[in-house]
């Protein structure tokens, strides 16, 4: 087997999009200030509260935002319409800080879920299937550090690999039941490793967002770095299983991890 130069190509745009460097990094950039002052300045409980958020946040735009997308494969994803829709609620979520999350996440994180679902479908992603719809969710995960991630930016295949059995037990589970069953095990375990994940880089946001000299503004354009981030995270995972459909998983993670 060998990948054609424009498949090559596409390979090679992926794992520039999901290798660059994460969320945290595009902040720090942005706002000009390390994070550990935002950080400083979240509530004592906030660990607990965003991975409360975080959770309920991606089970409500699982549902919201997947299972209301047209299968049309192929068609062009509307990158910049989600990216305007999501500044607004970050613009509105800005003027109340960490207060506000509560309710500019469950929005944001539903535009971003349809933004990921339409970069898959125009990667000739098929909707209807239940294992493309959980590894629109999966693209939460990538991109992040974990604690377990010894500081350094945890690889694309490594969050893959750690999330494999639970993504096939969970599309199992979706094939027979649907995402509305209540209490599966091999859903809410899947949805808490994402959560898990989803959290770090959504405490680095409200992190940015707990300095007072952030405002609507730039909670806009922090939401405009959080979506741009999964959108390119999107767009690499889903030409990955593209090519992946074509040739073999193994190939493919062959051919990236010799770029």
């Amino acid at each position: 087997m060998k990948l054609t130069e424009p498949e090559l190509t596409d390979l090679k745009k992926a794992k520039d999009l999901l290798e660059n460097p994460g969320l945290a990094a595009k902040i720090t950039n942005y706002i000009g200030m390390p994070l550990e002052k935002g950080f400083e300045l979240l509530p004592k409980n906030w660990n607990s509260k965003i991975v409360e958020l975080t959770h309920k946040a991606i089970t409500k735009s699982t549902d919201a935002a997947l299972f209301t997308m047209k299968n049309k494969p192929g068609e062009k994803s509307s990158n910049i319409w989600h990216k305007a829709t999501v500044a607004i609620s970050g613009g509105a979520g800005g003027f109340f800080g960490f207060a506000g999350l509560a309710v500019e996440l469950p929005v944001s994180t539903t535009i971003m879920m349809r933004s990921i679902a339409d970069i898959a479908r125009s990667e000739n992603q098929n909707l209807d299937n239940a294992e493309t719809k959980l590894a629109c969710v999966e693209v939460l995960a990538l991109g992040g550090k974990s604690e377990s991630d010894d500081g350094t930016e945890s690889g694309y295949y490594i969050t893959r690999a750690l999330l494999a059995q639970q993504l096939t037990m969970a599309a199992e589970h979706i094939a027979k039941n649907g995402l509305t069953k209540e209490g599966a095990p091999a859903l809410v375990k899947f949805f808490t490793t994402v959560a898990s994940r989803f959290g770090i880089q959504v405490t680095e946001k409200a992190a940015a967002q707990a300095v007072p000299v952030i405002g609507a503004a730039t909670g806009a354009a922090l939401n405009l770095l959080f979506i741009d981030h999964f959108q390119d995270m999107a767009r690499g995972h889903f030409i990955v299983k593209r090519l992946e459909k074509k040739y073999s998983p193994e190939f493919i993670e062959k051919e990236y991890a010799s770029l």
